[in-house]
């Protein structure tokens, strides 16, 4: 255990030793050669995690909230039609996203721990002209994965953009840009790109940049245009100093040591552990006799797990118990299901010993409260099943 709390939630996340220094860095300024180049190499290194290599990255101070933001409010266009598929928490905020900027929205809302059938996106696409379309990859309030390749080749099929918000996803879960003809995949720094909360980064495609300079009204959000930001990323990238906001100078750094930390290891291999340590943890979990919410094993997220309480837990004194053994958990956040559940983190640079750590500190919990299981039973299926 490390000397301080062990960090398991769906992001903020533990984050390599090496980006930690970086943002400990003293601070240059924006303009200075050195800063520029972090800045550009963080932009070249974007086009290789998301597979993109058309693709145009941007890198804005933000939470993953403006990145999401931001891949609407360029696109869209007053009163244009758009679709959001739900799997959880964060369709409904894009939802509320589009409609901030004029959107006639229409939301497909799976069940709790489902995913949406692709007959029944397939049917909504085909019944009226359809501007854009949402996806969730990993939604956060429920664990659910949802595979972006076949609804994006729904969406093209229909020429209707598509944006995957990769928020809890990217760098954990598979992703393809250009080969699965995503037009914007988008995150923030937190999750398993593996730097502290601060940068909204998207990648948006040459058809998505396309349909924003052939927009018939302006973008309707000063901050967020690529109108003020594609300058900036363009001139970074040749290594040239420019000016619209001030950039967070240390988080930039820091996310061009952890993009290169992740392109050495190869994004195919990362996502590969991800998957690894996820199917040991679920195990794990199932063999305290815990559910999880994903109702198909296919569905579930290889970065957090979302896992039911047993009955008869105080939940509350349940995460106070694995507080003081040393690890942070998150609760519930889907309104539905809030108190009946609390989720675990293993994305970035978690390690077998921080799940390990996790796993016995549930343990412990689950004793403190009688609940019925073998002692250890978790750790060794973890351990057998994670090699």
């Amino acid at each position: 255990m490390k000397n301080r709390k062990l960090l398991m939630i769906p992001g903020p996340i533990e984050m390599d030793p090496a980006v930690l220094r970086a943002i400990g860095e003293v601070t240059t300024s924006h303009v200075a050669p050195n800063f520029i180049e972090s800045f550009g190499k963080s932009l070249e290194l974007m086009r290789n995690i998301w597979e993109s290599p058309k693709g145009q990255p941007f890198i804005v101070a933000g939470s993953g909230t403006l990145a999401m933001d931001m891949a609407v409010s360029n696109l869209i266009e007053p009163n244009e039609n758009a679709l959001v598929i739900s799997t959880g928490y964060f369709g409904e905020r894009y939802k509320n996203i589009l409609e901030t900027y004029g959107a006639n929205v229409t939301i497909l809302q799976a069940e709790i721990g489902e995913t949406v059938s692709l007959e029944i996106i397939e049917k909504e696409l085909a019944s009226k002209d359809y501007k854009l379309l949402t996806i969730t990859h990993v939604d956060t309030s429920t664990g659910v994965l949802t595979d972006p390749k076949p609804i994006a080749e729904i969406a093209q099929k229909h020429n209707t953009l598509s944006i995957l918000d990769g928020v809890c996803a990217t760098a954990g879960e598979e992703t393809l840009q250009d080969n699965w003809g995503i037009d914007v995949v988008l995150t923030g720094s937190q999750k398993a790109i593996g730097v502290p909360p601060g940068l909204a980064l998207l990648v948006v495609s040459e058809r998505a940049m396309h349909v924003w300079k052939e927009r018939k009204t302006n973008v309707q959000n000063y901050y967020g245009s690529f109108h003020n930001w594609l300058p900036i990323m363009t001139a970074y990238e040749e290594r040239r100093p420019s000016y619209f906001g001030t950039p967070p100078v240390n988080l930039i750094r820091a996310l061009e040591v952890s993009l290169t930390l992740i392109d050495k290891e190869g994004i195919a291999n990362r996502v590969k552990n991800h998957i690894k340590y996820a199917n040991a943890f679920r195990k794990a979990v199932l063999a305290l006799g815990l559910e999880i919410v994903p109702k198909k094993e296919a569905i579930a997220a290889n970065t957090m797990t979302a896992i039911y309480y047993p009955k008869n837990i105080d939940a509350a004194q349940f995460r106070k118990d694995i507080a003081d053994f040393g690890v942070i958990i998150a609760g519930g956040l889907h309104a539905e299901i809030k108190n009946l559940y609390f989720r675990v983190g293993h994305m970035g640079a978690i390690t077998k010993s921080d799940i390990v750590a996790t796993l016995s500190a549930i343990e412990s919990a689950l004793e403190k409260q009688n609940y019925n299981f073998k002692s250890g039973v978790s750790v060794g299926e973890f351990l057998s099943n994670s090699n």
